[in-house]
């Protein structure tokens, strides 16, 4: 983003946010729980979404994906379920590139327009719209019934009697019937077997693997290493094709799946281009590898990056596994120079519910994380719908067992995001969605949280907090000052937190008295600061306080 403002990311999956099937039926059929579609999630419901602080919603499965439910009457290919991973399918096992799911439309054959009337609207209501974009593979039965004039579908014109071809689409396993371990494909027939999705060249994958998606080939032979961009792949201008496409429907940003997977020079070579089209629209890489973070940026192109395996990882640690608060020292320092540039979060449709019991199992428990992962930097924050309600995930829904996580595979309905569609809300439900509602708010009413630096201030309070529990910083911009102390532990903290000169000159803060405020309580109270202050705090257990210092004008 090119503004002072913070991003603050709603992430939804339209297929069950609005769905409010009371009871659903494991491995049910659309019929059977139904399904929320576009036209559903209304102004009222956006309004509701930027509430809570929200910039950006997420609009997650919309691209037609390979589903076992039957759309033939509408002139769409019906999909082999063998080579479909539950009822609903995987959204990012994309059948068609140039089609929105018809699963979220009232109107089957009016489904794109629906998907633009979406937009539109959310729009309308101030918010900013991102939607999937999936480079890395697609779906087996890969068939485009929309493209435009003059589009050729991915594979259409392969040579699959070659492994690798600099410009075939996909990868061959020559001479090999696909066949992958312990999964029945009933009539369904691949010859030659095809790479799949996770990087898996061979004919057998096995059920873990990827097996319903085939790998898109960017010009590297996996065998050597070998990259093959000049004269410049089938694939990239293929892809460049549906980014523009998508471009051109009015979307703000796309975050791209397994990004890592797709070599940065296909990225640095269309970014580039479709930014010359749409300069505001948004990158962001879901990418795990912390070696390739600033190609990504620097040479990919990438706004924003995910920051699982430093921040979230260490979050969750502390959280679940008796980590040492001491870590997130170490978390910052990893970005140091790009922190800017990273998305962080605490759910995704990935992850497990924070409610969860294969989490935390109290929401209440990561108010310290929601503070950290929201106000450490700059950089965007992302929630998942229903995780400001505590959502616990507490369905074997089908495909997706017993899991923690809100199945992207199946059709369902979420219990919580139900209550909260119809207004039922139970009291701890209201006053965490409140919680979140404050914290998230204050990312961009105050600067010092939107735009201003970060000064940790671990390595002068040893003494006076408990490293393994605790947690504190800093965020200052234009002589204001946020101070943030984190509690990750079973008991309160009642202490002094010691701030030293030299952070106090890296905010431009002179000694002075300051008022200070409680931005959670709003309380506010008269402290003078100098080199020599050791501020007296109190901290609940399981909680967090931001204090906000301004210098009072008479000083």
């Amino acid at each position: 983003m090119k503004e002072n403002k913070k991003a603050i990311i709603y992430q939804l999956m339209p297929r069950w946010f609005t769905n409010c099937k009371e009871k659903c039926t494991p491995n049910g059929t659309i019929r059977q729980n139904g399904v929320g579609k576009f036209n559903d999630i209304d102004e009222t419901k956006l309004r509701l979404i930027k509430s809570l602080g929200a910039t950006h919603v997420w609009y997650t499965g919309i691209i037609e994906h390979a589903t076992a439910t039957d759309y033939s009457r509408y002139g769409i290919k019906p999909c082999d379920s063998h080579v479909v991973k539950g009822r609903a399918g995987s959204p990012y096992a994309i059948r068609d590139y140039y089609d929105v799911c018809p699963d979220l439309a009232v109107k089957v054959t009016n489904r794109m327009a629906e998907f633009e009337s979406l937009v539109d609207r959310t729009h309308k209501t101030g918010l900013k719209v991102i939607i999937d974009f999936v480079p890395n593979h697609v779906a087996r039965q890969y068939e485009s019934d929309v493209k435009p004039d003059g589009v050729k579908d991915l594979g259409e014109g392969d040579n699959p009697m070659m492994f690798f071809e600099p410009n075939n689409n996909f990868y061959y396993i020559t001479g090999q019937e696909f066949a992958p371990h312990h999964v029945e494909l009933g009539s369904y027939r691949e010859f030659p077997a095809r790479a799949t999705g996770n990087d898996c060249y061979t004919a057998s994958p096995g059920r873990d693997d990827w097996y319903e998606t085939i790998k898109l080939n960017y010009g590297i032979d996996p065998w050597n290493g070998s990259t093959h961009f000049n004269p410049v792949p089938s694939t990239w201008h293929k892809m460049l094709d549906i980014l523009k496409f998508w471009t051109s429907k009015g979307v703000d940003g796309f975050r791209c799946d397994m990004a890592h997977m797709v070599p940065v020079a296909f990225w640095h070579w269309a970014i580039k281009q479709i930014k010359e089209i749409n300069p505001t629209l948004i990158f962001i890489a879901e990418i795990y590898d912390v070696s390739l973070y600033h190609s990504y940026i620097y040479d990919g192109g990438f706004d924003y990056l995910y920051d699982k395996v430093t921040l979230y990882d260490s979050l969750r640690g502390i959280l679940c596994e008796g980590w040492s608060a001491s870590n997130l020292t170490k978390c910052w320092q990893m970005v140091e120079g790009i922190s800017k540039h990273m998305l962080n979060f605490l759910e995704n449709h990935d992850e497990q519910r924070i409610a969860s019991p294969q989490f935390c199992g109290d929401p209440f428990k990561a108010m310290p994380a929601l503070v950290v992962s929201a106000t450490i930097s700059s950089c965007p924050f992302m929630l998942y719908a229903g995780q400001e309600l505590g959502e616990t995930a507490a369905d074997a829904e089908g495909y997706s067992g017993l899991d923690g996580r809100t199945t992207i595979f199946d059709y369902w309905s979420v219990p919580s995001l139900r209550r909260w569609n119809q207004g039922k809300l139970k009291v701890s439900q209201r006053k965490l969605r409140s919680l979140y509602r404050t914290i998230l708010r204050l990312c961009n009413s105050e600067k010092t949280l939107s735009r201003g630096d970060f000064f940790d201030l671990m390595y002068v309070n040893q003494d006076t907090l408990d490293i393994h529990h605790q947690y504190a910083y800093l965020r200052h911009c234009d002589s204001e000052m946020t101070l943030i102390v984190a509690n990750f532990g079973d008991q309160e903290l009642r202490s002094r937190i010691r701030i030293p000169q030299h952070a106090l000159d890296c905010a431009r803060m002179p000694h002075a008295t300051y008022t200070c405020q409680n931005l959670l309580t709003s309380e506010k109270t008269e402290i003078k600061l100098t080199s020599d202050t050791l501020l007296p705090i109190h901290v609940e257990s399981h909680s967090a306080i931001l204090l906000h210092f301004k210098q009072n004008p008479d000083e």
